[in-house]
């Protein structure tokens, strides 16, 4: 049975004993809702791959309360100090060879000699971290595949009776997972657009993100098929056909949908902050209102638009 619990002290720290048991628990981040499991326990990790039905090969983000603690899991060169100062706490995750004294385990790292870390900025997740005392491995709680949650009752329709506990710490406020930068290479490299626009990350670090090389998943969202709903969506659509819901942008396909379509606008105004906010919850209501097709407006490919984008190119891949 899943305990539904609000996010309050008392139960955070209920919830850290649960994690130091070995369980699972659902809590809020300023991005998505993270499904959470002690991150130096191979056990803890594996129900999290169980829970999620995730591939093993696709590792975990570990959050860590400060920067000594992920100096502790990290060796993190120059330019890597650089972005955590500058973005930590926050939606920023950074990827990085494993220190020998490495906590966090070999299969929340997905057997890679690199580990994914981030330092959540959310009261409620920062106090777990620190009651529990340890990194928590925490992608997001959903089904592997499935949109993101960013509500409690998210987290409920996908993982109720699969996780211990479920705590309630209202909406998630960026709406959109954390960007993912890695420095393994000789030049950092972008694995995956977030919450945290790539201009203001090359400006941090004086010097442009590349592009991933390697073939193998290094860090999480960089499957082909990911983030989807039941429905099926039709990218930079310009016109809404019979049958299918919208999902708009700037008031661009409203006005062109038949009468009693379902339409849901991201940003009527055209703001990408306001549109990343929406975009995991409103593919949801899509599926919960029943439309099968899906037409989704342009998004321009600046600033925030390229994370949009991208959840939204994997959302719409064939299932794989």
């Amino acid at each position: 049975m899943t305990i539904l619990a609000p996010a309050d002290t008392a139960e955070i720290a209920r919830a850290a004993e649960i994690l130091r048991a070995g369980g699972l628990v659902a809590f809020p981040t300023e991005t998505v809702y993270g499904l959470g499991a002690d991150a130096t326990s191979a056990w803890a990790v594996a129900r999290i791959y169980d829970a999620k039905g995730r591939p093993s090969f696709n590792p975990l983000i570990a959050h860590v309360a400060d920067l000594e603690a992920a100096r502790r899991e990290a060796l993190l060169p120059e330019a890597a100090l650089k972005l955590a100062e500058a973005f930590w706490p926050g939606p920023l995750t950074i990827v990085a060879p494993v220190t020998p004294g490495g906590s966090v385990c070999e299969l929340a790292r997905a057997g890679l000699p690199s580990v994914a870390l981030r330092i959540p900025d959310h009261p409620v997740a920062r106090e777990l971290i620190s009651a529990l005392g340890k990194p928590v491995a925490a992608p997001s709680a959903n089904r592997s595949g499935h949109v993101s949650p960013v509500t409690a009752a998210h987290v409920a329709e996908d993982l109720s009776g699969r996780v211990d506990m479920i705590l309630d710490g209202g909406r998630a406020t960026a709406g959109l997972e954390s960007t993912i930068v890695s420095f393994c290479d000789a030049s950092p490299v972008l694995l995956r657009p977030g919450a945290i626009a790539r201009e203001k990350i090359e400006k941090v670090l004086g010097a442009k993100l590349c592009a991933p090389t390697r073939a193998e998943v290094m860090a999480p969202g960089m499957t082909a098929s990911h983030y989807a709903p039941n429905a099926r969506l039709r990218l930079e659509a310009h016109e809404v056909q019979a049958g299918e819901g919208a999902l708009d942008f700037d008031a661009r396909l409203t006005a062109l949908a038949a009468q009693g379509a379902v339409v849901l606008d991201l940003s009527p105004q055209g703001d990408l902050v306001e549109a990343a906010a929406n975009l995991f919850a409103y593919l949801r209501e899509l599926d919960a209102r029943g439309v099968e097709k899906v037409a989704v407006a342009h998004i321009p490919e600046r600033g925030l638009g390229e994370a949009i984008n991208d959840r939204l190119r994997r959302a719409a891949a064939p299932r794989v």
